[in-house]
């Protein structure tokens, strides 16, 4: 099931498509060599060709569910947050830092009423269904078929009616909160290193004094992009978009078609950022990152940040939603940004 696209940054990176006046810019304390017009090129340097280029997918089938997926403790985004029955994927190389096992796990939830779906379940049912599995392309062979590592299906219980007939139910069925892992390994040419790699482990700081931290470094954030600072922006988003195009083997077109638009977006006279509310405190990577999570059950809305906003894009005003992490380098005493 081949996902790749020019614009890598809807696919992988789950930013489902508001203004001020200029102010002083913000003093950012990463990546300082970063603007954005430099950016393209900063990222192209990084950009490395080998004789075989997988990339990897996860396939995923739910019904009576919504769930989050996770790679190493870091949120998969994925395409869309509707929970109609049906089987879809998304790339996963943005996550798969360097070869080697991979941890896979994910949350279910009862699946409320949505637009989508006209049940309301406030558990988890017998007839829950969630099943993944993961595949590989090599796109230095066009025409060659994927290939298909393993596959895996959320927990059952399996019930005897007579000596050859058996039914089976999700194993938690009555909960409103359900949660497993499986593990992958992968094999790919690049290694990176991410920003957060050695992180402090922010689940033992003082959660009161953590989220007051964290909630001032949002809205310097949340600043950034209202006020526009293009450069700041760039400097903000430069990590993650190099680890997402390296692990990708992109092209400098590509590169730059990603980054002219959204730097569109960033500048319309549309973008408007939203208020920081209805959040809940979230650890990912192993305590390594945090991040304030929308705290609402409505499917359009769950599994993204506080940190979001609306613009007029692609014939109305949608939500962008800037799922950005926070992470406290050892040694240091600042929040950065992923």
């Amino acid at each position: 099931m081949r996902l790749f696209s020019k614009y890598l940054l809807f696919f992988f990176l789950g930013i489902s498509l508001q203004s001020c006046s200029q102010k002083t810019e913000t003093m950012l304390n990463q990546n300082q060599d970063i603007t954005a017009d430099n950016i393209v090129e900063e990222i192209s340097k990084q950009i490395k060709h080998y004789p075989s280029e997988k990339i990897y997918g996860l396939g995923y089938s739910n019904d009576n569910c919504y769930f989050e997926m996770f790679i190493d403790g870091v949120r998969i985004y994925k395409k869309s947050n509707k929970v109609i029955v049906g089987s879809t994927a998304v790339e996963i190389n943005h996550l798969l830092f360097k070869s080697g096992k991979h941890t896979v796990s994910y949350k279910m939830y009862p699946m409320y009423k949505s637009e989508e779906y006209e049940k309301t379940l406030n558990t988890l049912v017998d007839e829950t269904v969630l099943e993944f599995n993961l595949y590989s392309y090599d796109k230095k062979e066009k025409g060659a078929d994927d290939v298909e590592y393993i596959k895996y299906e959320a927990p059952k219980i399996e019930a005897k009616v007579t000596k050859d007939y058996s039914t089976f139910k999700f194993a938690g069925t009555g909960k409103t909160y359900y949660e497993g892992s499986f593990d992958i390994n992968v094999d790919v040419p690049y290694e990176l290193h991410p920003p957060f790699e050695n992180a402090q482990d922010l689940r033992k700081m003082d959660k009161k004094d953590l989220e007051t931290k964290l909630l001032a470094k949002y809205k310097e954030v949340w600043n950034v992009y209202q006020n526009k600072e293009l450069d700041n922006i760039a400097r903000l988003e430069y990590s993650m978009l190099k680890n997402l195009f390296v692990s990708n083997y992109a092209s400098k077109e590509t590169i730059k078609e990603n980054w002219d638009v959204f730097y569109k977006v960033y500048k319309s006279s549309s973008f408007e950022m939203q208020p920081i509310e209805k959040y809940k405190l979230e650890f990912f990577a192993d305590g390594k990152m945090v991040a304030l999570m929308l705290d609402t059950s409505d499917n359009r809305f769950r599994g993204n940040t506080a940190l979001w906003a609306k613009v007029d894009y692609d014939g109305g005003m949608r939500p962008l939603f800037l799922n950005r992490y926070f992470y406290i380098p050892q040694g240091e005493t600042q929040f950065k940004v992923y």
